[in-house]
């Protein structure tokens, strides 16, 4: 479902979307490790009108009436996942780094891409159905995606949609989380 266009962008949600996420992100190489080049998004997160559209995007792809919260992956997810909310009147709930959730929690571990990770929910962050849109800036490996989503189903959720602003996907994780839909703003 991915479109490609002329100028080679590609994305989800059509040329426009993926040209404007493209125009704000910066290659960091050799970040958090040597070999690894780092999709910096912060330049999109601080262009208040380049945010605006690409979160008015979202909303219009998946629908204001498709979701009943919006979960955010530590740490750029939960920028996402905020405004997405607040511009879809729903709440927001975090999938957090092990040991920084006061109350019972699920957790998961996982590989990255440059190590291990574990990701935890609160327990009762969600009512059985609850319909539920994750959100991240990147999708890699898939590794922190396929944990949150399998969180979200541990603790009642239903997963109603999965969006990254940027799909390296190279890397295969879109693969790693079939059936379950992505939406990507730019795959390169």
């Amino acid at each position: 479902m991915t479109e490609t266009h002329s100028t080679g962008v590609r994305g989800d949600s059509g040329p426009e979307a993926a040209r404007l996420v493209a125009s704000r992100v910066l290659d960091v190489p050799d970040f958090p490790k040597p070999g690894v080049m780092f999709k910096d998004l912060m330049p999109l997160f601080a262009d208040g009108d380049a945010f605006r559209d690409v979160i008015d995007g979202i909303v219009a792809f998946h629908g204001r009436e498709s979701f009943d919260t919006v979960v955010g992956i530590e740490a750029r997810g939960f920028v996402i996942a905020a405004a997405i909310a607040y511009a879809t009147g729903v709440g927001v709930v975090p999938v957090r780094k092990a040991g920084k959730l006061p109350r019972p929690a699920y957790a998961a571990s996982y590989e990255l891409e440059y190590g291990e990770a574990t990701l935890e929910v609160h327990q009762d962050a969600f009512t059985a159905g609850h319909r539920v849109l994750v959100v991240d800036d990147v999708l890699a490996t898939g590794g922190t995606a396929a944990a949150t989503l399998d969180l979200v189903e541990r603790a009642g959720g239903t997963v109603a949609g999965f969006t990254v602003l940027l799909e390296l996907s190279f890397l295969g994780g879109r693969d790693r989380l079939a059936p379950r839909p992505v939406h990507a703003l730019l795959t390169v």
